[in-house]
């Protein structure tokens, strides 16, 4: 018998609000996070806005000297997985050797420790070699992000990462959910963080051209999801993490329930290393593979977290994909894009949709896909454009579209 699996703990470190509470709240009240760069100076760049994570102290998650030899993803990481750690009722420090071994952690990351990389190539070719970190390999290979987060809570169950581009975070709470319903770990640390705001990956961005270089002046404006004047992404940075566990170990401890993580998805067109299939086909059966395996139709679901990149593309096909997935219901649920407010965290965009989703369920109230006074005419949905919305639901599904032809979704249901 297949476990249930829930979500008991949330922790959030958004560029409109760092901790839950906050980012929900900004969320729902359609405040951007989306502003001129601040860590380095963009004059003379194509793109100069991003969603940073403004005001946030990285000191206070990781040690001074230590800071030198991580990327930027380690304290934002930290930060989520600590709220989520806390919000779940956990005490690590309290626990024993056995409980540790119990609890597995499992990180969503496109890009890693980019950032960090970048940086030591810099100081080597600037003449500053001496200046370059003892751990410029471990912390540049991907994996050592899951250690980073595992060591700060000592949990000693699996320790993994997934990088399957934007669908990161979505495939890798996926993975957890799986171990926990095959009965492997009674529950999981589980969540998504990318750290991509540095020069050299911006400008690989721009070479791509697939960023908005319209709004520097109106940053806010910059992130346009199934508007027919969209230019393309605005990046960003970000952590969201969960504490998932069984259904009956939750309740045996009193925990406080967010949801459950009903069903999952996932798909490869193998169709185009950046460029979406035009049919839609394979992000279609993703969201049906979904509430197939949640055991419900179209007419349970909610609430859509939409991809909603802002590119013309993505937005144009995730639109036929829905249309393919849910039918003549299509038109009747109701959706929207957290990107529009934070920008496009690249691998952690998984996770940020679904903590808005979540969040969204407890509350009641579907945030806003902002920006978007003139829509596309091939986006013809409810996109929930503008204000948040009042709403009562059970279902929702959070969907995700990556480079390399890859796309995931989730059903969640609020119990």
């Amino acid at each position: 018998m297949r476990r249930r699996v829930v979500v008991t703990g949330i922790g959030a470190v958004s560029p409109n609000g760092i901790g839950r509470e906050q980012f929900w709240s900004a969320t729902k009240s359609a405040v951007s996070g989306v502003g001129r760069i601040t860590r380095f100076d963009p004059a003379g760049m194509q793109v100069q806005i991003a969603g940073e994570v403004k005001g946030f102290d990285e000191l206070a998650y990781v040690d001074a000297k230590d800071r030198q030899h991580i990327s930027r993803c380690v304290p934002l990481g930290v930060c989520a997985a600590r709220e989520a750690v806390a919000d779940a009722g956990m005490e690590p420090a309290r626990m024993s050797k056995d409980e540790l071994r119990q609890v597995g952690v499992i990180v969503g990351s496109g890009g890693g420790s980019q950032d960090f990389t970048e940086e030591q190539y810099r100081l080597f070719y600037t003449g500053h070699e001496k200046q370059c970190s003892v751990y410029t390999v471990p912390t540049s290979t991907i994996g050592t992000l899951a250690s980073e987060i595992s060591m700060r809570f000592g949990f000693r169950g699996l320790s993994h990462i997934v990088s399957t581009g934007c669908t990161s975070s979505t495939d890798a709470i996926g993975h957890a959910y799986q171990q926990i319903q095959s009965g492997r770990l009674p529950w999981m640390l589980v969540g998504g963080v990318d750290a991509p705001i540095a020069p050299l990956i911006l400008r690989g961005f721009m070479v791509m051209r697939i960023m908005t270089t319209n709004w520097n002046k109106e940053p806010e404006r910059g992130s346009r999801p199934f508007s027919k004047d969209r230019s393309g992404f605005v990046v960003a940075e970000g952590a969201w993490f969960f504490i998932l566990e069984d259904l009956e170990h939750a309740q045996a401890r009193g925990a406080y329930v967010y949801g459950e993580i009903a069903g999952y998805g996932s798909t490869c067109e193998a169709f185009h290393r950046v460029r979406l299939e035009e049919c839609g086909e394979e992000p279609a059966r993703t969201m049906k593979m979904a509430l197939d395996e949640a055991g419900i139709g179209p007419e349970q679901v909610g609430y859509i977290s939409y991809h909603g990149t802002a590119t013309e593309l993505n937005d144009r096909i995730e639109t036929r994909a829905m249309k393919l997935a849910f039918g003549d219901m299509a038109y009747k649920v109701p959706g929207s894009s957290l990107k529009s407010l934070i920008g496009h965290p690249q691998g952690a965009c998984g996770a940020a949709g679904v903590a808005a989703t979540l969040l969204a369920l407890r509350d009641g109230v579907m945030p806003p896909t902002v920006n978007l006074e003139n829509p596309d005419p091939e986006c013809d949905l409810d996109y929930v454009a503008n204000a948040a919305r009042p709403f009562s639901a059970e279902y929702a599904l959070a969907n995700c579209i990556a480079f390399g032809s890859k796309n995931s979704a989730l059903v969640l249901r609020k119990l």
